[in-house]
């Protein structure tokens, strides 16, 4: 910042009033006097205006406005466009910006940091990751000096509010859905969150402040939770798991990514993830796991998260040097874990012969039968867990098993977590070889394949 700016508080310019807009602008009334929120921008802004904002702040519709005298101009409009187009005329202006758009820092991200850079100003974005959770500035200066290998997390508060729900109570899919949706945890059209589209979005960004590598977001496997049930909260139970939808990359030669439902130890930090939170763990090659995790949906906790990167740039605080970024087109998929599959099939015999057959023609070896009673016939459920296999392997495999005659429903698989060593137990890799009281084995059957 120069002499000047140093003398009076830092001018901020913010565009967009929603939900975190307005708790941004909250916050900025309240912060120290070395910031000052001097100007709003929103589309059809006479409807937006408030009386409990200070008279002095400008409102217009005007982006060449907004800027005008701007020291930080925040975006919290969303989207791409004309988002990223609006930071780039800040930046090449020399006015630093502070965003919460995971979209346009997940795909312009490096560009509009190197932007920053050739005018000596700053380009910040805590808050389009995990909301309040300060998970991007303690990777960038307080793991610096590690070696990541591996990032993970629950980065979707609507997704989680819905699977623990069902968990809880037994809600279905849909049941959990609307409440999400009448708490505004969910949006009407809640697929970019449900399908993953909107995680995938942030561990892009994850993987770029983690390992240096911008990976396309569209690249990244997405799988929905849409397809999980209440009864596969049962059987990941007797395994002693839960069921999260979980973004995952790892960073060891290749760069591995993905997105979806999967079943996690229950003495995991990602299974004690309640509600809307968000939890990140990162993985060092010197450190070790270290995990951050808090509030991760709602216009507050993303505000805390934008205004003290403002604090940040108006205190004159330098981010961590980044870059140069590498870029890739493709991301792998080649996760080996441990697997689990439900299947809905009419009954007959042959059925466990017939599945055993194709995977072990793929050298995949079953760990468990599992099967509870009750069903009908012609809707058996039938539950079979599988040893560490790669998955496009395990992608092949079931694609074969899916052409076998006897399913009522299409196969459904989840990944298993293995948790990290200082978790696991001695007596099995996948999961915790102890369960909550709360979570004791349901009645049912249970077959080990020797």
């Amino acid at each position: 910042m120069t002499a000047d700016q140093v003398r009076r508080p830092c001018r901020v310019a913010l565009a967009g009033f929603g939900t975190v807009g307005q708790s941004v602008a909250r916050l900025l009334q309240q912060a120290p006097a070395d910031v000052d929120l001097v100007a709003v921008l929103n589309r059809r802004v006479a409807g937006k205006r408030v009386d409990w904002l200070d008279g002095r702040v400008r409102w217009t519709e005007s982006i060449d406005e907004l800027l005008t005298d701007a020291d930080v101009f925040v975006e919290l409009i969303g989207g791409r466009d004309p988002a990223e187009t609006w930071m780039r005329q800040a930046l090449d202006r020399g006015i630093s910006v502070v965003t919460a758009n995971k979209q346009a820092i997940a795909h312009e991200g490096p560009a509009l940091l190197a932007a920053a850079a050739a005018r000596g100003c700053q380009l910040r974005f805590e808050g389009s990751v995990a909301g309040g959770v300060p998970v991007i500035r303690a990777i960038e200066s307080g793991l610096a000096s590690d070696t990541l290998t591996e990032v993970a997390g629950i980065l979707n508060g609507t997704c989680n509010y819905i699977l623990t729900r069902m968990e809880q109570d037994g809600a279905g899919f849909g049941t959990a859905l609307k409440e999400a949706q009448a708490l505004g945890f969910a949006e009407a059209d809640p697929s970019q969150d449900i399908d993953g589209i909107d995680a995938r979005a942030k561990l892009a960004i994850l993987a770029l402040v983690a390992f240096g590598i911008q990976a396309p977001a569209a690249a990244i496997p997405a799988r929905s939770i849409a397809c999980v049930t209440p009864l596969d909260f049962q059987y990941a139970h007797r395994l002693h798991c839960t069921i999260r939808q979980v973004a995952m990359a790892t960073c060891a030669g290749a760069l591995s990514m993905s997105v979806g439902p999967a079943l996690v130890p229950a003495t995991s930090p990602l299974a004690r993830v309640q509600g809307s939170e968000n939890l990140v763990t990162v993985k060092g090659r010197f450190g070790g796991e270290t995990s951050f995790g808090g509030r991760g949906a709602g216009g507050d906790p993303t505000a805390v998260a934008v205004v003290s990167d403002v604090l940040a740039i108006a205190r004159g605080a330098r981010p961590p040097a980044t870059g140069p970024y590498r870029c890739v087109d493709h991301v792998s998929t080649a996760f080996a874990t441990p697997s689990y599959v439900r299947f809905t099939v009419v009954d007959r015999p042959g059925i466990i012969a017939a599945l055993a057959s194709v995977f072990a023609s793929h050298d995949i070896n079953i760990d468990a039968i599992l099967q509870e009673p009750g069903f009908p016939a012609d809707r058996r459920r039938v539950v079979v867990s599988l040893d560490a296999a790669p998955s496009e392997v395990l992608d092949v495999a079931l694609a074969e098993v899916a052409a076998l005659d006897f399913h009522v429903l299409p196969p459904f698989a989840m990944p298993v977590l293995t948790p990290c060593p200082e978790h696991a137990p001695a007596s099995r890799q996948a999961c915790p070889a102890e369960a909550p009281a709360s979570r004791g084995a349901a009645a049912g059957t249970e077959v080990t394949v020797a």
